[in-house]
């Protein structure tokens, strides 16, 4: 396993509270995990501001995602080269030299730069904070431990568009760059004194550069991230750029997962999917990103095309949620001591399952109170998810696997967060043009009912004064407007629909995880058993 000596290695400890490194190590991926939504809502003021269209300021969103995915993969092999803790703290570093950057940037150019040199570093955080709390937290404390990160994970995503929303209102777009290099210095700071590398990563032997790995990884990754991110814009596989990358991505995958599977040194170690809890847990969490982020996305969404909301109170929507979150992980945690782990995730997508269900009872006068409780019914289902998926996922791994495992982890939760939102955002728009169809069939003069509601809008629009002729112009554009609205209505309840059967067929599949979790070469989880 480690060439440090044996005695060395089962008496480590940290030198300092692993409470406060958990929280500490959490801090820097918080920041970096709030960095991947809380640009959205801002694009359209970075467009104005930076002379260009809306869809060339997405572009600052995509070269982001595609480096984080893609260092998301290798960030173990990189922790190895140059030391976990000396990584961490250069990605922490250069993460907020780069935001500074990002908010500085005076044309459309530089920002996409920036934006992928952060999403380059930044993908090394994620990562390296499960690494660093595996090894600082015994089996038996990791599931109390996973529940500190998944403030991070879960609550970001969540507060990114409202804290997003309300400094680009009150200040401008680049503060939400700049609000990072006070909490990077600080987090470089805290980080430096009370990070250390234990005996077996210190030991651990350096692996060369697998050049044809890398390569394949990045013209995979990178293929499916654009493609993901820009196919609803491009009108999918309508366009010959989406054509192009999605071949590029499905050859870069499978050519990757080919010669990583023969490679003597692979730039990841494809072996910890043998592990059957980590191979459970991993697909387990790529359901979870699925629906995490196209759920953040669909109902702010909602809000401010359907219903008029400004950015900051769409984003005000998700907020509870988030406080929602906060106050059941610690239920969650003394749950898995006495429930196994299996059965508290399949109850989490239950749970889930059944909010979004709620979420289909969409109306054009849906009120706010209404939107919070449905988002934060589904951020219930997210807390029993999230702590059992990681603790199980990592119950059984070896410890020499740890960091290919965390790297893994975290890149499938990401991918499929991306491919979520890709997958709710075409859903909209095909939806949308499938109830126009039926819908209008019945928004015709042959249709009584509909003739019925125009002469309802007449009168109304007549007693307040307006000539007939104009009354009926008036009634017709207003019968339009509802039938747009109900048409979007009825899309967006599809969606929800969409991803609620997603999560009830993930319940069969929690079962296939082991019931038992052993503390297999000293990284064993052991609750739930």
């Amino acid at each position: 396993m480690s060439s440090a000596p044996t005695e060395a290695v089962a008496d480590w400890k940290p030198r300092y509270n692993p409470w406060l490194i958990a929280v500490c190590v959490t801090l820097a991926a918080f920041m970096e995990i709030l960095d991947t939504t809380i640009v959205n809502v801002a694009l359209p003021h970075i467009a104005g501001s930076l002379s260009a269209s809306n869809d060339e300021a997405t572009w600052a969103l995509t070269s982001y995602l595609v480096a984080n995915g893609i260092v998301l993969t290798i960030s173990g092999w990189l922790s190895d080269l140059f030391g976990r803790k000396r990584y961490f703290l250069i990605c922490i570093g250069m993460f907020t030299v780069c935001s500074f950057l990002c908010g500085m940037s005076t044309s459309l150019g530089e920002l996409i730069v920036f934006r992928l040199l952060q999403g380059f570093f930044g993908g090394g955080l994620q990562p390296s904070q499960q690494s660093i709390i595996l090894d600082t937290f015994p089996p038996a404390r990791r599931a109390a431990a996973f529940g500190v990160t998944a403030i991070a994970t879960i609550v970001a995503p969540i507060l990114g568009p409202t804290l997003g929303g309300f400094i680009t209102d009150q200040w401008s777009w680049p503060w939400i760059f700049f609000i990072n290099v006070p909490v990077g210095i600080l987090a470089v700071v805290v980080n430096s004194i009370l990070v250390e590398d234990p005996p077996w990563v210190k030991s651990r032997k350096r692996r060369g550069l697998d050049y044809i790995g890398l390569s394949l990884i990045t013209v995979g990754l990178g293929g499916l991230q654009i493609m993901m991110d820009r196919g609803t814009d491009d009108d999918w596989f309508g366009s010959s750029v989406i054509i192009v990358m999605a071949l590029l991505a499905f050859l870069g995958i499978a050519g990757a997962i080919g010669w990583l599977l023969i490679a003597r040194k692979p730039i990841v170690n494809l072996d910890v999917f043998r592990d059957r809890n980590f191979a459970g847990g991993s697909a387990l969490i790529a359901a979870t990103g699925c629906i995490l982020y196209a759920s953040a996305v669909v109902i702010p969404q909602f809000a401010q095309q359907v219903l008029g909301y400004t950015a900051t109170w769409a984003g005000l929507i998700l907020s509870p949620g988030g406080v929602v979150i906060i106050l059941l992980i610690p239920i969650v945690g003394r749950l898995l001591i006495i429930i196994q782990a299996r059965f508290v995730i399949a109850a989490g997508f239950l749970i889930m399952g059944s909010a979004l269900l709620f979420s289909t009872h969409l109306t054009p006068n849906i009120d706010f109170s209404t939107l919070v409780i449905m988002r934060s019914l589904q951020t219930a289902g997210l807390a029993f998810l999230f702590v059992p998926i990681s603790t199980i996922t990592y119950s059984t791994l070896p410890r020499e696997l740890s960091g290919d495992g965390a790297a893994l982890f975290s890149m499938l939760r990401n991918v499929f967060g991306s491919i979520g939102i890709s997958a709710a955002t075409s859903l909209v728009t095909e939806q949308s043009q499938v109830r126009q169809s039926y819908l209008s069939e019945w928004a015709s003069p042959f249709h009584q009912p509909y003739n019925a509601l125009v002469a309802q809008y007449e009168r109304a629009l007549e007693s307040v004064g307006h000539p007939a002729g104009i009354a009926h112009e008036m009634a017709v554009g207003g019968v339009y407007q509802s039938f747009r609205s109900q048409v979007a209505v009825l899309a967006y309840s599809d969606v929800f629909l969409f991803f609620s059967c997603l999560a009830f067929l993930a319940v069969p599949f929690c079962l296939l995880l082991s019931g038992k979790m052993v503390a297999s070469g000293g990284v064993g989880a052991g609750h739930g058993a």
